[in-house]
């Protein structure tokens, strides 16, 4: 599972780095955007959006359920959330408005409630949660007016000169969108991200993270995935407010099932040998602290030395910035574990708890 973890946590911020600009804006294409755009928002739709962030939450789900079993206390997890909470309301309003801390403490404590139930239980509410938060998505998408911005209209560049006038003007900013974000956090965040917490539960009980799924499952798996996958793609071009609506749920779903499928391969790939990448493990064990230095490292590039990043910076630019940001984090990975044995924020976590 840590293989799995630092996947996920590696992967994020190929899905949080357009939001470190202008975040109600998050990536805003040319008006004639460039060829390598278009295939990278197909290739992203696929394999990235929303993927590692459900994958994260299917191995919360499962951590959960495992300090449980550990500790046989309610209480020391229900504080081990609270912690993670109070990290998240620090990262939300002083780094990054995006922050998933405060989701993943509050679902988490929802999904809490059912680590004693039995496993059918358990996945009943997984589903019925997420289908949940997808059917209120989807309404709340409905009286959202949808619009296309382009890089080069006035709208935006207007709201990016406003946003750096000032140190302050980048402050309030971000207090207000995560302000935002917790006002969605009862209304979506928290039975999108409870859902996928339970299901990992269920993942877990029926040994899945160690076994993988059977042949059929991985059949039911697979077309479920592709085909979702295609149904968003599709809906990216059209238009009416019916598609921009189904757009964030038919993603979640599509999500859902492409992080299965990451973990099938991962899972397969361990129990043969092929993937016993030290330095992964290390990252999934170091997941918190790398995930805040993902937000230090992109604030402190987007927000103080190169803002007008935003301006020039097509898809591609993007991406060859954070495969380079990986890439140093795997290389911090493949270091901090000669000399400590738990990352500084993972062990401020576990002595406040």
């Amino acid at each position: 599972m840590d293989i799995i973890r630092g996947v996920a946590v590696l992967g994020l911020m190929y899905m949080n780095v357009y939001f470190f600009g202008l975040f109600e804006f998050g990536y805003v294409p040319l008006t004639n955007p460039p060829l390598s755009d278009h295939i990278i928002q197909c290739f992203s739709l696929i394999f990235i959006d929303g993927r590692f962030r459900s994958l994260f939450c299917l191995l919360f789900g499962a951590g959960l359920y495992i300090q449980w079993q550990r500790w046989q206390s309610h209480e020391k997890l229900i504080k081990r959330l609270k912690i993670l909470a109070v990290l998240g309301l620090l990262h939300g309003f002083l780094l990054w408005a995006g922050d998933i801390l405060l989701i993943y403490a509050c679902a988490g404590w929802l999904a809490a409630k059912y680590l004693t139930a039995d496993a059918t239980l358990i996945l009943k509410r997984g589903v019925q949660f997420l289908l949940l938060g997808a059917t209120i998505t989807f309404l709340i998408s409905l009286l959202e007016p949808s619009y296309v911005i382009s890089r080069d209209a006035d709208t935006f560049i207007d709201s990016y000169q406003a946003l750096h006038a000032t140190f302050s003007a980048l402050f309030i900013n971000n207090v207000l969108m995560f302000v935002l974000m917790l006002i969605a956090l009862p209304l979506v965040t928290l039975w999108m991200a409870a859902g996928l917490m339970l299901i990992g539960i269920y993942l877990y009980k029926q040994g899945l993270f160690v076994s993988g799924f059977t042949t059929q499952s991985c059949v039911f798996i697979t077309a479920a995935a592709l085909l979702l996958s295609l149904f968003r793609l599709l809906l990216q071009w059209q238009y009416s407010p019916l598609s921009y609506a189904l757009q964030e749920p038919v993603n979640w779903l599509a999500a859902l099932f492409t992080a299965l499928l990451y973990i099938q391969l991962i899972v397969k790939l361990c129990a043969n040998k092929a993937a016993s990448v030290p330095v992964l493990q290390a990252a999934g064990r170091l997941a918190l602290s790398l995930y805040i230095s993902q937000s230090v490292m992109l604030f402190v590039l987007f927000k103080i030395i190169f803002p007008e990043w935003v301006l020039s910076f097509n898809l591609l630019d993007y991406w060859l910035l954070v495969t380079g940001l990986v890439l140093l984090q795997i290389l911090v990975c493949a270091i901090y574990p000669r000399y400590y044995n738990d990352g500084p924020l993972e062990a401020l976590w576990r002595r406040l708890s």
